[in-house]
């Protein structure tokens, strides 16, 4: 059933939810603490970027595959991104999370080399949706991503929004890029990206909490939920709806709201 609470109440609540988990404490265990072991901009994106890519199942998983990948890049994922040879991704074909293997792995780090040898970056990549917004922008890097030859199988790690995808991993990849706020754990490091032009990541914890708080009624967590869930989320905070993620995302993992 959902909790009946007025808007100021439901706003006074998230709020307090928000900077409860919006804290260093949430770092460790949590997929974000792999691109925070770097302190260059590349290095942080990168690392963010394919963290993101494996981030479902158990966290702890997650974490330590993450860990894992870094590891074989030498803790350089840009000087390795820029300079590595066939004979240096070889080792890369025994790298698997769940079903992202060894042949996308490899895939994913020549794309990102095409990327920023030849399109500028990751952050280039999305620079449009202040314009074009989330759901295009996405699709298009979706695109240029694939541009290179690849195995089919790899497409599946890379939602496409236009398609009806949440895009969860992705959204939740540029939340830590964009949002710049004092809590530690969003990087903030693409400023020509505004907040308020992000969609907040929906995973099955934050439908449920969002259902159950009445932000959200669609059924099925698909793109159209999520920008329903963003849209509710803008009424309490239109320059930043997606710090509520940490609300959501807090009660549904830590709480079992």
């Amino acid at each position: 059933m959902p909790v009946r609470l007025s808007f100021s109440e439901l706003k006074e609540f998230l709020d307090q939810k928000q900077e409860e988990f919006n804290n260093p404490h949430f770092i460790e265990k949590d997929p974000i603490s792999i691109p925070h072991q770097f302190t260059k901009k590349e290095d942080i994106e990168i690392a963010g970027f394919l963290t993101s890519v494996i981030s479902w199942g158990n966290r702890a998983s997650i974490v330590k595959d993450g860990n894992k990948l870094m590891g074989m890049m030498d803790c350089s994922p840009f000087a390795f991104i820029l300079h590595a040879t066939k004979s240096d991704l070889r080792p890369f074909k025994s790298f698997y999370h769940r079903t992202f293997n060894g042949d996308d792995c490899t895939f994913f780090l020549r794309s990102l080399t095409n990327i920023y040898r030849n399109h500028g970056g990751l952050e280039k990549c999305f620079l449009g949706i202040n314009e074009q917004g989330a759901r295009v922008v996405i699709s298009n890097f979706r695109k240029l991503f694939f541009e290179t030859h690849h195995l089919k199988r790899s497409e599946k790690h890379i939602s496409d929004p236009l398609k009806g995808s949440s895009a969860k991993r992705l959204l939740m990849f540029l939340r830590w890029m964009v949002r710049n706020d004092s809590g530690g754990v969003d990087f903030g490091i693409w400023d020509q990206i505004h907040p308020s032009n992000l969609i907040c990541p929906l995973d099955i914890h934050v439908g449920n909490v969002a259902r159950k708080l009445g932000l959200l009624k669609r059924k099925s967590n698909d793109w159209q939920a999520a920008e329903e869930l963003t849209v509710n989320l803008r009424r309490f905070d239109p320059n930043d709806p997606v710090k509520y993620d940490f609300a959501l995302f807090g009660l549904g993992i830590f709480e079992k709201f």
